[in-house]
C-alpha cells in the first residue's frame, strides 16, 4: 500500500488512473480548476464521481438557495460533525474571504454557527434555514410553527434543496473523516 498522501487515504498518481477514472479527474478539474476535498477520494470510483460532480455544480449554481443559506446550513451540518478538512475550507467561504464565494457572512455569526450556539440572522429565509438546519442536525421533530415558516419563507423546492445539501455535506463530511484528513491538507500535486 502507498503511503498516504491526503490524511489516511493514498491519491491516485493521474498515470495509475484506469481511463474512467482519468476521465472523473479531467470532469471535476474542467468544473472546477482543481480536484477539491472528497473527489480527491472519490475519484477512485468513476460511477461515484458521475452523481457527485453534477450535485456540487447544482449546488454552485442552480439550486434555490442562496450562497450564504446553503454556506448556513452545511456549517451546522459539518459543525457537527466536526469534520475539520471542510469546516476549516467553508468556515472562510462562508465568510467570503476565499475569493470562492460571496456569502459574506459575518465572522461571530460563523464562528457560533460551527460551534452549535445559538445565532440569529437578520435575513429571514437565513434565519429559517439556521433553525431547520439546527433542527435536523439534532434529530428533533420540526414542529408545524417552524414548518410553516420554512414553506413561507423559501418554498417547497428551497426546503427540499436545503435537505439534499445536507444529505450531500453529510457524505463530504464522513469521507473525509473516515479518511482522517485535517484541516487544509493538500494532497498529491497535480
Amino acid at each position: 500500500m502507498a503511503d498516504p498522501t491526503f490524511g489516511r487515504y493514498s491519491e491516485i498518481p493521474l498515470d495509475s488512473m484506469t481511463p474512467e477514472q482519468r476521465t472523473g479527474y479531467d470532469s471535476i478539474i474542467k468544473d472546477r480548476g482543481i480536484c477539491p476535498g472528497p473527489y480527491k477520494i472519490w475519484v477512485e470510483s468513476p460511477a461515484l464521481m458521475k452523481l457527485m460532480i453534477p450535485m456540487g455544480v447544482y449546488y454552485r449554481s442552480g439550486s434555490g438557495l442562496s450562497e450564504a443559506e446553503r454556506e448556513i446550513a452545511v456549517l451546522v451540518l459539518l459543525g457537527k460533525w466536526g469534520a475539520a478538512f471542510p469546516l476549516s475550507e467553508h468556515e472562510w467561504i462562508a465568510e467570503g474571504t476565499s475569493g470562492y464565494s460571496k456569502a459574506g457572512i459575518p465572522a461571530e455569526q460563523v464562528e457560533r454557527v460551527i460551534s452549535g450556539l445559538p445565532v440569529s440572522f437578520e435575513d429571514n429565509r437565513q434565519q429559517v434555514v439556521y433553525e431547520i438546519a439546527s433542527t435536523l442536525v439534532n434529530s428533533r421533530y420540526v414542529p408545524k410553527g417552524l414548518y410553516d415558516r420554512a414553506l413561507k419563507e423559501l418554498g417547497t423546492n428551497a426546503i427540499s434543496d436545503l435537505a439534499v445539501i445536507m444529505g450531500y455535506f453529510t457524505m463530504v463530511a464522513f469521507t473525509l473523516m473516515f479518511h482522517d484528513v485535517p484541516s487544509f491538507a493538500e494532497g498529491l500535486k497535480r
